[in-house]
């Protein structure tokens, strides 16, 4: 979901014994001396042991336990976002899951309080077999690699396909002469995408903290001219606190840029008519420059404090292998991102898949989880409120370009 998405605080657990007779037994033929208790604290979204959804967390722990029979397995499970899972294991991880899932970008939070396992050896080889090398990045630091992917995290473009042609969506520019845009553009995930088109950067490659940002330069002040213009366009919409639904459904709008977890909400309201599709382009001085969006990955993790590391390790994989995205996406709508998968026609048929992973591989770049990034947000979220305001104008568009950039690279905002 948005990157800085409210955080699910930690709430109450429920556990579940394998001690069932048959497991139990099982485990007695399989395991010389006997089956090993082992107790395993696993969190999660709420949305992922809902009963609407099939309790896929519960449904996929139960079939891990029964493929391991060497083991008793009693799972306590608790409910945290990925957003705010990182922040709840940084600050005290020997009380924390022993398996959770994090968004990528709070990678670095965990680091800093060493408080993220490493895969390696078999489990490495086995995730790196399954997944790009594109999303392998985004949870590879310094060489190692600090978490199972389970999807991949960014935004594209869904559109009224009786509006807008599939040739009309390539454009920004030309979908504003015939419908209705929402775009969240007080949002400092979204906005950034116009900068990043038109050549701006974040640490050289996203890595390299003492190279800074660079939302400064003629560059950056042609593209803030070009936003001042666009939130005047009679035909652009900022979407705000759920506007960009409401315009769908009553028609103003047609079409939004958002994610995955909006798409049946928007397939209720288009129905046949739903079009989904990577970001456009849009004409900056006469010339085509491409959107792009932040884009990373949510993950499995590990807590190197585990007093059974071997079982997390090998849940941490499972619930990132094939078989269980293929449940998460069949029960939570999940889109998953191992390539087995995405090669099944019954899953890369899906729009939905196609426009997100797209967007993924080729119009986005990977967010940067550098420490630093966090000076990032406030100031590009300052400029879009100021340009919807009125107070940032052509006259002073280059003055507060260069402030926005300034703060960008300052420690204090």
């Amino acid at each position: 979901m948005k990157k800085r998405a409210v955080a699910v605080l930690l709430a109450g657990v429920m556990t579940f014994g394998l001690a069932a007779a048959g497991l139990t037994g099982c485990g007695n033929d399989s395991a010389e001396g006997g089956t090993e208790n082992v107790r395993l604290m696993v969190w999660s979204p709420q949305n992922d042991q809902s009963k609407d959804n099939g309790e896929w967390l519960q449904t996929m722990c139960n079939n891990f336990a029964e493929e391991h029979p060497e083991w008793n397995i009693t799972f306590v499970y608790g409910v945290a976002d990925e957003a705010s899972a990182a922040g709840q294991v940084a600050q005290d991880p020997e009380a924390s899951a022993d398996v959770f899932m994090f968004a990528n970008d709070t990678l670095t939070t965990m680091t800093d309080a060493n408080a993220l396992a490493k895969f390696g050896g078999k489990y490495r080889e086995e995730i790196e077999a399954t997944n790009t090398q594109e999303v392998l990045d985004s949870l590879i630091m310094d060489g190692d690699l600090y978490g199972v992917p389970f999807t991949t995290n960014t935004w594209f473009m869904y559109y009224d396909k009786s509006v807008f042609s599939e040739e009309d969506v390539k454009n920004l520019d030309t979908m504003l002469e015939k419908g209705g845009v929402s775009f969240p553009f007080v949002n400092s995930w979204y906005l950034p995408a116009f900068y990043i088109g038109n050549g701006c950067t974040l640490f050289g490659d996203g890595t390299d903290e003492s190279a800074g940002v660079d939302f400064g330069g003629q560059n950056a002040v042609d593209v803030t001219n070009y936003l001042i213009d666009l939130e005047q366009n009679e035909n652009f919409k900022i979407d705000d606190l759920g506007s960009g639904i409401a315009g769908l459904r009553d028609g103003s709008i047609n079409a939004m840029f958002t994610g995955s977890w909006d798409a049946n909400s928007i397939k209720e309201i288009l129905g046949d008519n739903m079009g989904v599709t990577s970001l456009p382009t849009f004409t900056l001085n006469g010339e085509e420059h491409q959107m792009k969006a932040y884009a990373g990955s949510k993950a499995i993790g590990v807590n190197p404090n585990s007093k059974n590391m071997e079982a997390a390790i090998a849940l941490a994989v499972y619930l990132g292998s094939a078989e269980s995205q293929r449940a998460h996406y069949e029960m939570c709508g999940t889109i998953p991102c191992n390539t087995e998968l995405l090669a099944d026609e019954s899953i890369s048929s899906d729009p939905v898949v196609t426009a997100q992973n797209d967007t993924f591989n080729n119009t986005s770049i990977l967010q940067p989880f550098v420490s630093k990034m966090n000076n990032c947000w406030t100031p590009v979220e300052n400029l879009g409120k100021g340009i919807r305001n009125g107070s940032i104008t052509h006259d002073n568009a280059q003055e507060q370009t260069e402030g926005m950039n300034e703060a960008m690279n300052s420690d204090g905002i």
